[in-house]
């Protein structure tokens, strides 16, 4: 049975493709709306048409989760449209460094993955929890991943931002329990986004080719399955659900 959000008000980061895309279109459907962030202002602006054309109401900002200004006034303005703020589902992210060795690890993509990943996490959390506050409930759900919780990565920043990201998931839900605002974090398996199948088509010349590149790709969970996992947590059904979920 679909989550019920009939009357939801939420802010998605990571809107335009990938599972942040999903979990637009499947919330959207199931009575939420959506105030969407992304960098991707094309395949964002096709996210939202979707949406509207299919009868829900979601509306898009820029938002570059690095640069504190504007997600601070992103959040005030989706607030405001939104009249409230009682969801954030936040999975924008990026995946570089594969396949780098610690020793000739750039610190330009280092500081670039850490910025986006973990600093933009803490970023739109304090701005939303600030809103959320306010009404004196709230629920956020970040990404985090099996990298760099319960095992390696093929890049060393992108474990160590998604280890960053689970942490902070976990000291948050201690800290805003006393406002009502439940925090849960998502670790999604291999998923075929384009962040993931990129990876995928790297780590694959990096092996000399060994074995089927399209196998490898075809292995891959469909974004529309974990969206159902992101919108049954944003559900007042997942009241009980605390800390981490894996979805693999």
């Amino acid at each position: 049975m679909p989550a019920d959000l009939s009357g939801k008000r939420i802010i998605i980061t990571g809107a335009a493709t990938g599972i942040g895309r999903a979990t637009t279109l499947r919330v959207s459907t199931s009575g939420a709306k959506v105030a969407a962030f992304d960098v991707n202002d094309t395949d964002g602006a096709v996210t939202i048409n979707e949406v509207n054309e299919a009868g829900g109401d979601a509306r898009y900002w820029h938002v570059d989760v690095r640069d504190e200004l504007a997600v601070s006034g992103a959040v005030a303005a989706a607030e405001t449209w939104l009249g409230g703020v009682d969801v954030l589902i936040h999975v924008a992210g990026v995946l570089q460094g594969a396949a780098i060795e610690l020793d000739e690890f750039p610190e330009e993509i280092w500081d670039t993955v850490l910025d986006v990943n973990l600093r933009g996490s803490f970023t739109i959390c304090k701005y939303v929890t600030g809103a959320m506050k306010k009404q004196g409930k709230g629920v956020i759900i970040l990404t985090a991943s099996g990298a760099g919780v319960h095992g390696g990565s093929s890049s060393l920043a992108y474990g160590s931002s998604k280890g960053g990201v689970h942490g902070l998931s976990l000291v948050m839900a201690d800290h805003l329990e006393k406002h009502n605002i439940r925090v849960n974090d998502v670790l999604p398996g291999s998923v075929a986004t384009p962040l993931k199948v990129a990876n995928v088509e790297q780590m694959h010349e990096a092996s000399g080719k060994a074995g089927s590149l399209k196998d490898k790709i075809g292995a891959l969970v469909s974004p529309d399955e974990i969206s159902k996992v992101y919108a049954f947590l944003a559900s007042d059904e997942a009241g009980m659900v605390k800390g981490s979920v894996t979805t693999q």
